[in-house]
């Protein structure tokens, strides 16, 4: 289940937001092995608070309406920015599309290959097809296709990081060898620097490019913004405070800079 907010025709820009919500599916609740108290704590932990409403105030501000993409499911029914299958490295924690682990290194749902492939086919493939579909019209109307990824992430690390000795800056930028220019770095790197210090692909990295064009279609842009979440809320799964409006003003300025051709320099 996903809710997709049209912007301006001539616009290249998506902004992605796949893991803001905190809502479970009954069959996907029905597999969960938490309580309803252990349940909200895990989803005060891995729901990425608020990054909707970030991203819906900077595609108003934004001169020319971006596109938005927004995931309206738990990243516990499915994380549709997994891989699917064995080069997913998050399987290693029980977090591959379907996750089995908790953030703790818990166990959130048995093994059960039936149901996963019953998630998988649900909501799985629908929202990638929505997505892959998105970006193709944007390929044909304007030629190129610019996903920016709104993410958070916790100050402190979680058991189930695997890259948690790196830095967390005050914002990550995930990049990829293939989809992340550098005007499009550069751009993210203007926009945000008024948030604090910048990572680049630390603690975090990468960027969710549909599977159809990954490795291959360069006029796929992509990068990935992790916002710390202390920087705009109060953690774990609080409300937000004043740094939010700085995030805001920062994605819109990235969005306002990456739309027009013209200020788009070469790669």
């Amino acid at each position: 289940m996903y809710e997709q907010r049209s912007g301006a025709d001539r616009s290249p820009v998506v902004l992605h937001v796949p893991h803001s919500s905190r809502t479970l599916t009954p069959a996907a609740r029905g597999s969960v092995l938490l309580d309803d108290a252990a349940l909200s704590r895990e989803l005060d932990h891995m729901t990425d608070a608020h990054t909707d409403l970030i991203a819906g105030r900077a595609a108003d501000g934004a001169a020319v309406t971006p596109w938005t993409h927004a995931n309206l499911l738990s990243r516990l029914v499915v994380d549709p920015e997994r891989f699917p299958d064995e080069r997913e490295e998050m399987r290693a924690v029980g977090m591959g599309a379907v996750y089995t682990g908790t953030s703790h290194r818990g166990r959130l749902r048995d093994d059960d290959p039936d149901h996963e492939r019953e998630l998988l086919a649900e909501h799985f493939d629908p929202y990638a097809a929505a997505f892959t579909e998105l970006i193709d019209a944007h390929l044909a109307a304007t030629g190129r296709a610019v996903i920016i990824d709104v993410h958070s992430y916790p100050s402190r690390p979680l058991p189930y990081e695997l890259h948690a000795p790196g830095t967390r800056p005050a914002i990550c930028l995930g990049t990829d060898e293939h989809h992340t220019p550098r005007w499009l770095l550069d751009a993210a790197r203007r926009a945000f620097a008024e948030c604090g210090e910048l990572g680049l692909n630390t603690p975090f990295a990468g960027c969710y490019v549909p599977l159809k064009h990954y490795g291959h279609r360069t006029e796929v842009s992509a990068l990935m913004i992790e916002i710390r979440r202390d920087l705009y809320m109060s953690e774990p799964g609080g409300a937000p405070n004043g740094g939010l409006s700085a995030v805001v003003r920062a994605l819109t300025a990235l969005v306002d800079a990456v739309t027009e051709p013209a200020a788009r320099p070469a790669p």
